[in-house]
């Protein structure tokens, strides 16, 4: 299976949660490349969009693999098992999350300008990302949501690694993939179309 682009992927997936339309859900996106997916989703299943924002901690060398993830409200996820297997030092880590902190908070005010969040607190939410490879991203998104009041949280994507599924069943309440292939070298192989998203491009899919 493999996907032409983000939006597509979106449409196959909002297939998969139509169970979801009565609890009047707010979509939450992973910029950048999970706004399109999430675009989609909100609007197949009438719900409001929103992004939520979080950055991956990646290994220098290889900046897809992620050793953990950084989200609103100073929260911190970590991948041990990463840590462990690439022998990163205190000082290394902390270079990339001193630099993923600040990137964090331009993001926030780039990609919501003067708009506020739409506020989580009792709320279905629906955390769309364009995939998972290790779940990292979306475990700390999970903990946001969370801390912001959810009521319950979804996490929702097109495509994952086994993995990474098992660690957000410990972090969501319910997560759901239509397409988990027994090894996935790279989200980026279940898509024909995978670009490197600009700010502007989200942004103009937030504002329609």
């Amino acid at each position: 299976m493999l996907y032409e682009t983000r939006a597509k992927a979106g449409r196959a997936l909002a297939e998969s949660l139509g169970h979801l339309r009565d609890a009047d859900p707010l979509v939450l996106g992973l910029p950048r490349g999970g706004v399109p997916v999430a675009t989609e989703v909100a609007h197949e299943l009438g719900g409001e969009l929103d992004v939520i924002l979080v950055r991956k901690l990646g290994v220098p060398w290889q900046p897809e693999l992620a050793m953990g993830a950084l989200g609103e409200g100073g929260i911190r996820v970590l991948n041990d098992d990463v840590l462990a297997q690439t022998g990163m030092s205190p000082l290394g880590l902390a270079t990339v999350e001193s630099r993923e902190r600040r990137e964090l908070e331009r993001r926030a005010r780039v990609l919501r300008g003067d708009r506020g969040r739409i506020p989580l607190r009792d709320r279905t939410v629906v955390i769309v990302d364009d995939g998972m490879a290790t779940g990292a991203t979306a475990a700390v998104a999970c903990r946001v949501a969370r801390a912001d009041g959810a009521a319950r949280v979804v996490v929702a994507v097109p495509v994952s690694s086994e993995e990474a599924v098992a660690r957000l069943t410990k972090e969501a309440d319910e997560v759901i993939c239509p397409l988990v292939p027994r090894w996935l070298g790279g989200v980026g192989g279940a898509y024909r179309d995978f670009h490197q998203l600009t700010d502007q491009e989200v942004t103009d899919l937030l504002a329609t």
